[in-house]
């Protein structure tokens, strides 16, 4: 994949990032969208019965498991690395950092396998 290409999905996943809330919600949309079945979000509703939101949004593509969290407009974001199943390293990192991960290991799969030729189309249209 071509740098442009690589740097059309990361733009793609930052697209909505002025608004935390709503950047989190169609981050989460996208990649769910994208990875069916690959990619877990687990929603937090208010007290008084409101919407959920998304708390949390965890992934893993290939070695890599990527987590970001979000509580009252606050994002965290880690990545643990993964050999044979055993975390050999776990770090927080950046958002824009967490969002390479993510493109990287997105373009990795569409290079090496048709389901991920597929999600990283679906997350491109």
């Amino acid at each position: 994949m071509a740098a442009s290409e690589f740097d059309l999905v990361a733009a793609s996943l930052r697209a909505d990032a002025g608004d935390i809330r709503a950047f989190v919600e169609a981050l989460a949309e996208k990649l769910a969208v994208s990875l069916p079945g690959g990619v877990k979000i687990d929603r937090k509703g208010s007290l008084l019965g409101g919407p959920k939101h998304v708390r949390k949004i965890a992934l893993q593509l290939g070695e890599e498991q990527l987590e970001l969290e979000h509580d009252a407009g606050r994002i965290t974001c880690r990545r643990r690395t993964l050999v044979r199943g055993i975390a050999l390293k776990n770090e927080e990192i950046d958002l824009d950092t967490w969002i390479d991960a993510v493109t990287r290991g997105l373009v990795q799969e569409a290079q090496s396998s048709e389901r991920g030729r597929v999600a990283l189309q679906r997350l491109l249209n």
